[in-house]
């Protein structure tokens, strides 16, 4: 068995995380979500594992490399085209349309497949899944879940009978016109004949267009219903979400980084913590180079990034705190994402440092950097604090 990691979109809707991220790149316990992927194949014995690559390629590729440190192969289809200029210019062409483009050029899907798109967390048995997937004759699988119906508007929705075959499947249809509250997960299972039916050098996608074809023509597509853990990280509320269930270690196989100081509390290399008049309620992760000083109050599942600095009286209450936060003396944090420039609450309302009428927290790497470079401030001059 071969595999296919599709890590060629935007990640619009977890702006602004993906500003500077592509999405399979977004960290959880300090590791990129597509690392825990590419484990979870290894330890199944699927080894070949090809990506397809559009938005910052660059990021993903310089991460994984070939993959030696995993013990896998990791080749990559970037999508996309140089222009007159020299520059790179990324040009998605679909997930399906991603798959045609690596056959045409090198015949990679020789055998079966398993097909997983990089921005979800999963501990599936694959052994399982394929054997169901072989035991029905299926040319193509689709690992589905049930979710409410208030949210099937969000994925593909899958229509089957009783023995799982396919009869229909819509893409983001709206709840009334969503005809089940099966949805894919965005796990497949492809034989090599699937390829065959991707149209050439055209735009395509899996979930509105091949899967629609699948189902028309009646071939053996079939839906497979497994108890399984699914993190999906389709917005920046269910990233929020996603890694409080994470610290709260409610994931199987998932834990905690750091050396754990006393009860619920992990705390990296060379962080400094003055204990006086601070409170620190976990689980609770403290990322190496950061700093706590007097009166901080930081209530879990919170997760300070590397680099941070927490000043006398800031309270940080389960948040996520990327890389190189300040917060200032006295602010306030509640169930908040901070990521360099932006803040966002776990409803998604996104925020930038310039919309905060007082100084609250500053991206502290960001500015030294910016100072280092005269943009800012003139050397000597104390670092700038922003909301």
């Amino acid at each position: 068995m071969k595999a296919m990691i599709l890590a060629a979109g935007k990640g619009t809707r977890v702006q602004p995380l993906t500003y500077d991220l592509p999405k399979p790149m977004i960290p959880l316990l300090g590791k990129p979500v597509m690392a825990y992927l590419v484990e979870h194949l290894a330890k199944y014995g699927v080894t070949e594992i090809m990506v397809n690559v559009s938005y910052l390629h660059e990021k993903i590729e310089e991460y994984f490399g070939e993959g030696d440190q995993f013990g896998v192969q990791i080749g990559y289809s970037f999508e996309g085209y140089t222009n007159d200029d020299g520059e790179v210019v990324p040009m998605p062409i679909g997930s399906a349309g991603g798959m045609k483009k690596i056959q045409e050029f090198g015949g990679f899907f020789d055998q079966t497949t398993i097909v997983l798109c990089g921005d979800a967390l999963i501990d599936l048995d694959i052994k399982s899944a394929l054997f169901e997937h072989r035991r029905k004759g299926a040319l193509a699988s689709v690992v589905t879940r049930e979710v409410p119906w208030d949210k099937v508007s969000s994925y593909g929705v899958v229509v089957s009978d009783a023995d799982g075959r396919i009869t229909e499947f819509q893409e983001k249809p709206s709840q009334e016109a969503a005809r089940s509250n099966f949805i894919s997960t965005g796990i497949y299972i492809f034989e090599p004949e699937v390829i065959d039916l991707i149209p050439s050098g055209v735009p395509f996608d899996i979930g509105a267009q091949l899967f629609p074809l699948l189902a028309e023509r009646g071939l053996p597509f079939y839906a497979q219903s497994r108890p399984f853990n699914w993190l999906d990280i389709g917005s920046v509320s269910d990233y929020w979400e996603v890694l409080q269930n994470v610290l709260m270690g409610e994931v199987a196989h998932m834990d905690m980084p750091g050396t754990r100081i006393e009860e619920g509390l992990w705390v990296g290399l060379n962080t400094s913590i003055d204990w006086h008049g601070t409170t620190i309620e976990g689980p609770v992760y403290i990322g190496s180079g950061s700093k706590i000083e007097a009166g901080v109050h930081i209530v879990g599942p919170s997760w300070i990034g590397h680099g941070s600095h927490l000043c006398a009286g800031a309270e940080v209450v389960r948040s996520v705190l990327f890389e190189y936060t300040r917060v200032l003396a006295g602010v306030s944090l509640e169930e908040m994402i901070v990521f360099k420039d932006y803040s966002v609450d776990r409803k998604g309302e996104m925020k930038h440092v310039s919309e905060y009428a007082s100084e609250e927290w500053v991206n502290a790497r960001d500015r030294r950097s910016r100072r280092r470079k005269g943009d800012e401030s003139e050397p000597g001059q104390q670092e700038k604090e922003h909301p």
